[in-house]
Parts: structure tokens; sequence; C-alpha cells
């Protein structure tokens, strides 16, 4: 179980960085991503490179015939019309959990590929929440914002059979594992004890959504989306 909950915790951003106090405890260290980076340093040098990373998170056969979205001046926009129902996408730090330390961390990239469930119920919150960041919204205020749509109902559930790929060994998702593994990830309004997630010897690992409204359940996969083997990570 150990394993499983440093993934949980690396992954999904339930850790956080602990507190380095001096010798007579008066001084704390300043955590690496306290505040948002130059925005140029969250873009991807071409249209072109953002449109192969995001490619990457899944088959040819999958990512080759999807939409593709990259990041523009205002929020993520279509480079590329596909016709399966698939989109792929760059996700950058602010996906990850507001209390996570590398919320602002420009190195993340993580390309995703959403199936049209989860393009439907679960890629709109990751939109929205592009769009304060990029008009300039504190990270309070788009706390309280999040607070107030889960408060209201307005996030959706996800819709039954919502997953997505995540096969890319391209990808940068956290400095603690840059890569993690390839895996499949399936999202759903349910418990743990349904799919037998974090038990000892299951492949199955569950994690809280962002922004809370379900559960993510991983499965690590053995192969990256160019076909080449991963090393597989052990599950007890």
């Amino acid at each position: 179980m150990r394993n499983k909950n440093w993934v949980i915790e690396s992954v999904w951003g339930l850790a956080f960085f602990s507190c380095i106090a001096s010798a007579a405890g008066a001084e704390v260290a300043t955590p690496p991503y306290a505040a948002m980076a130059p925005l140029a340093q969250y873009r991807i040098a071409s249209a072109s490179e953002e449109i192969a990373l995001a490619r990457s998170a899944a088959p040819p056969s999958i990512s080759g015939k999807a939409d593709i979205l990259i990041l523009g001046d205002s929020g993520y926009e279509t480079a590329v019309k596909g016709e399966n129902g698939f989109a792929c996408i760059v996700e950058r730090s602010w996906a990850v959990d507001f209390d996570n330390a590398e919320f602002w961390n420009p190195r993340i990239r993580g390309p995703i590929c959403y199936n049209a469930a989860a393009v439907r119920s679960v890629v709109p919150a990751y939109l929205e929440r592009t769009r304060w960041v990029l008009a300039g919204m504190s990270k309070p205020d788009m706390i309280d914002h999040t607070k107030a749509e889960l408060a209201a109902g307005a996030f959706p559930r996800p819709e039954a059979g919502a997953m997505c790929y995540m096969l890319s060994r391209q990808g940068y998702l956290s400095g603690a594992d840059s890569h993690w593994h390839p895996h499949l990830m399936f999202f759903a309004a349910d418990t743990e004890a349904a799919w037998g997630a974090n038990l000892e010897g299951s492949p199955v690992i569950a994690a809280p959504g962002n922004p809370g409204a379900y559960t993510i359940f991983m499965v690590p996969v053995a192969r990256w989306s160019d076909g080449t083997p991963a090393k597989m990570m052990k599950m007890n």
C-alpha cells in the first residue's frame, strides 16, 4: 500500500512540501512555485510541437483521428478537428489540486486524450480553470469560484464510460516522478469498494477527482503510446 499511496500523492497533488524551519524556528523556506511564472514559460514553442505532444497521449489509431486542443491567449483552442470523438490536450500545472505545491510549476506537461464522454463531462472544468488563469484570476478567487460552482451543482457528474489515455513518455507530470507510468484513467461518481481499488495486489488505483466531484480510477499498462515497453510498477 505504501507505493500506491505515494502514487496517489505524487500524481494527483495530495502531498505537500514540508515546511523547513531554521534551528531557531523563525524562518520557513519559500515554496519553489509560490506564484504564477510569466505566461511564456507555460507555452510550448510552436503549435506543431504542442499538437505532437498532445497526440503522444494515446496510440496513433486513436490520437490520429482526435480533436487536438492547444493553449491560446485566453484558453484552449481547437487546432485540429478530428472525427472519432476523442480530444487530446496537454494539460498544464493548474490541472492539479489547489493545495498542490506544483500548482504553478511551469515545467508540467500532461498529455491526455479523453474520450467523448469525458470531453463532455470532465474536460469543461479544466478548460474553465484555464480561462481563469489566463485572465489573471488569483488562486483564492479561483478557489472561491470553484466552491460556489460545486455548491450550486454546476460541475457535471462524469458520464458513464468517461475515460482517458495517458500513455505519453514525453510528458512531465511532477518533480517527484516526471513520467510515472503509462496508464488509463476512468472517471466515476463511485466508491473504491466497487472497483477493488487500492487493495493489495489490485492494479487499480483510486484518487479524488479535481475539483472533487468524482473519483478517478487509474490502471497502469505495459506500453507507452509509441509501443515501447514500460517498467511496470509493483502494486503492493
